[in-house]
């Protein structure tokens, strides 16, 4: 059971592990020992997260996200298998706890008079400079 915070908390069933091996340094560990984990959470068969969170988890997960609807989060940082699962239930509980905040809106605002002035007075000169760079008429 993964803890998000004091009213969210995945339960094991979403969570599915597998080890695989890791690529990179390492030496003959790496030919041996199977380090690196691919974290699956089944997070649109989730009853833990509400219908709003799934959707801005979607968004933040981007390319970690899959058609049925799973997140995938893959670690091979250490040598250590154990270590490697810890990070990736980090990484997942962290972009939970992100999708919970709900982003703030934007007010629209009109820029302010002396602004819209400012900026026609620095056009009205600069297109006057550039009319003043043809060529001179021979007289």
């Amino acid at each position: 059971m993964l803890r998000i915070n004091e009213d969210i908390t995945i339960q094991d069933w979403e969570l599915t592990e597998n080890f695989v091996r890791a690529s990179g340094p390492g030496g003959q560990n790496v030919n041996k020992v199977a380090t690196a984990v691919e974290l699956r959470f089944e997070a649109a068969r989730s009853p833990s997260l509400l219908p709003a969170v799934k959707s801005r988890l979607k968004r933040l997960a981007g390319r970690r996200w899959t058609k049925e609807g799973a997140l995938i989060i893959q670690c091979d940082e250490t040598r250590s298998q154990a270590r490697n699962r810890d990070i990736a239930l980090d990484r997942l509980a962290d972009l939970i706890r992100r999708a919970l905040t709900a982003p703030k809106r934007r007010i629209a605002t009109k820029p302010t008079k002396g602004s819209v002035r400012r900026r026609l007075h620095a056009k009205k000169a600069r297109g006057e400079v550039k009319a003043l760079r043809g060529s001179v008429p021979d007289e």
